[in-house]
């Protein structure tokens, strides 16, 4: 996971089995790590799309060539953000729906795409009858929802037979730029605030490919395969500072719990790691990584 979405790694995960099904069945759909996510999001559209939007832009014509969208494929952008894969899949053709939980999100979508009209709906529940969509996609979504599995087996059951379900996410352990901001949080004596729960051990999982793809086969998907990407990200060093100083993600809660001072701490730390990664012209070179996964329904 990148520091724009999370500031720890994930718990341990524990394997899927039949206890763990018949538990998630009778789970509730809204976890607390669902709340405190839309409390981190709300409010957020446009300081995403000012920071870290072109960032997880990086993966949409892969994810898309992985759901196979193309002109006449009804298709499902969930968590559509600021509108940038619906965007996209609108150039190819395709007839797209948006959805995302957030009513700021969804409004940046409508604006950056006036012919769509998104919903505000969340996973694992979404408003759409079985079998509704030749393909759904999700960028980095399932870093945001409390119950993984059940949000990857809501995706299969509003597509149809044959249909594609693609997803990305931040692989973890991660590369060395996805950290530049939560290592200069440690130093400045940071932690992650109690009110941010991690997301529970029954309902994490590996993010490597082999975790990814079976967590998609545990969801009913059929040939799940799993990619991974890494890509340098370039940026100029207050650009990168913002999204998190202006509470983007997890990482942005850590960072200004310590207030006015904790911050300007953090921000010293920020600028002497930054030189690790500084270009001559004064840009910051980010390695990132990231997984890709589909399957069919």
């Amino acid at each position: 996971m990148t520091e724009a979405t999370a500031a720890t790694e994930p718990t341990e995960p524990t394997e899927p089995t039949e206890a763990t099904e018949a538990a998630e069945a009778t789970a509730p759909a809204i976890t607390s790590f669902d709340h405190a996510e839309r409390r981190i999001w709300s409010g957020k559209a446009e300081p995403y799309a000012d920071t870290y939007a072109r960032l997880c832009a990086h993966l949409v014509p892969a994810l898309l060539d992985a759901a196979e969208v193309g002109p006449g494929t009804r298709v499902l952008d969930v968590g559509c953000g600021t509108g940038t894969v619906t965007a996209a899949a609108v150039v190819r053709g395709a007839s797209v729906y948006a959805a995302d939980t957030d009513p700021g999100m969804a409004a940046a979508t409508r604006r950056a795409v006036p012919g769509v009209t998104p919903h505000i709906a969340r996973l694992p529940e979404l408003p759409y009858p079985d079998a509704t969509f030749d393909a759904a996609v999700g960028n980095f979504v399932l870093n945001h929802v409390g119950r993984p599995r059940a949000a990857l087996a809501e995706l299969h059951r509003i597509t149809r037979p044959g249909g594609r379900v693609a997803v990305t996410i931040w692989r973890s352990p991660g590369a060395p730029g996805q950290s530049l901001i939560g290592r200069a949080a440690q130093a400045a004596g940071l932690t992650r605030p109690t009110w941010l729960p991690a997301l529970a051990p029954q309902d994490d999982f590996p993010r490597t490919p082999e975790g990814l793809a079976a967590l998609l086969d545990t969801a009913g998907l059929l040939g799940a395969e799993c990619s991974e990407t890494a890509w340098e990200h370039r940026c100029d060093p207050d650009t990168w500072w913002a999204g998190a100083e202006r509470g983007i993600g997890a990482i942005g809660q850590v960072l200004n719990s310590g207030g006015a001072e904790g911050m300007a701490a953090a921000r010293r730390a920020y600028d002497d790691l930054c030189t690790e990664f500084r270009t001559r012209e004064g840009l910051l070179v980010l390695p990132h990584v990231a997984l890709l996964a589909a399957g069919t329904v």
